[in-house]
């Protein structure tokens, strides 16, 4: 039997969130064929032999177990190096797909030979949107919005609240620059277009990098918001960990896409501004703690 979609989950000590994503695909009937690539990141507890037992007859659950964790981008292309099936999905391993979300989305990449990605509104447990599924690239300008508390102040400008699009409807479907690896379904074609995903990102900065590389190369980047799951977000990683990684991860998009466009006086103050930020929320966390 062909397979339509793979769906690509990776698992780090978290059990019990990674069960519920495999059991919010495995428990609906779907109109497509389907399998799922459970990739452990050398988890330390015994996650990985939990699932295993718990999916060992489910022969569309597939176990990939990575000798070390050497991070999430590493993690996904392991998986993406052995699939052929015409759509793979990227899907957070602290999500829950709702409804028929992944019909909708099969349904929208497919329609269209020119959209290499297609992503959905993905809401946090409270019933808001997570902000991140759909955003702009952020440039020198975007990022300045940002950090200067503009595009918080006028989220409804189509000129400051670009970063996060927070202007348009959530439940709208329209193209955007940028989705959340949370749930990101790509075409393998445009993937073996575009590559797999850099390495250099170890978490968080991977999908926007990725997005990036797939408008260079002439792909459509499609936000469906009719089509949604709920994110338990941070539940797959520490927290110290995860806040320095997603710090570094803006710098490493800057240096890779922006960096030798830009002036040193800018260089500077792209830097001051990311490990300024960084700094502030560590103190912040650690008063809390």
């Amino acid at each position: 039997m062909s397979i339509d979609l793979s769906i690509i989950i990776v698992n780090y000590q978290t059990y019990q969130l990674t069960r519920n994503t495999i059991e919010s695909v495995i428990n609906k009937e779907h109109p497509f064929a389907y399998e799922i690539h459970v990739v452990d990141n050398a988890s330390k507890d015994d996650s990985l032999k939990r699932l295993q037992e718990d999916f060992q007859d489910q022969e569309l659950v597939k176990f990939i177990e990575n000798p070390e964790n050497l991070g999430f981008s590493h993690a996904n292309n392991k998986a993406l190096k052995n699939i052929t099936s015409d759509y793979v999905l990227l899907l957070n391993s602290d999500t829950t797909v709702q409804d028929d979300c992944l019909e909708k989305c099969l349904i929208k990449i497919s329609s269209n030979p020119e959209i290499g990605a297609v992503g959905c509104r993905i809401l946090l447990p409270n019933g808001s949107l997570d902000k991140a599924c759909k955003r702009s690239f952020p440039d020198v300008t975007v990022s300045f919005y940002r950090m200067t508390g503009l595009s918080a102040l006028l989220p409804k400008s189509k000129r400051f609240g670009r970063y996060n699009l927070t202007y348009l409807d959530e439940k709208g479907t329209y193209e955007v620059d940028s989705l959340s690896g949370a749930f990101m379904i790509v075409r393998r074609s445009a993937v073996e277009e575009v590559g797999l995903l850099d390495e250099d990102f170890f978490m968080y900065g991977e999908d926007i990098d990725w997005c990036y590389r797939f408008k260079e190369k002439g792909w459509k980047i499609v936000y469906h918001g009719d089509a949604r799951i709920t994110h338990y977000k941070g539940g797959s990683g520490r927290q110290s960990k995860a806040l320095y990684e997603f710090y570094n991860s803006m710098r490493l998009f800057y240096d890779k896409h922006y960096r030798d466009d830009q002036p040193a006086i800018v260089t500077a103050f792209i830097y001051l501004g990311i490990w300024g930020i960084y700094g502030w929320k560590k103190l912040i966390h650690r008063l809390k703690g």
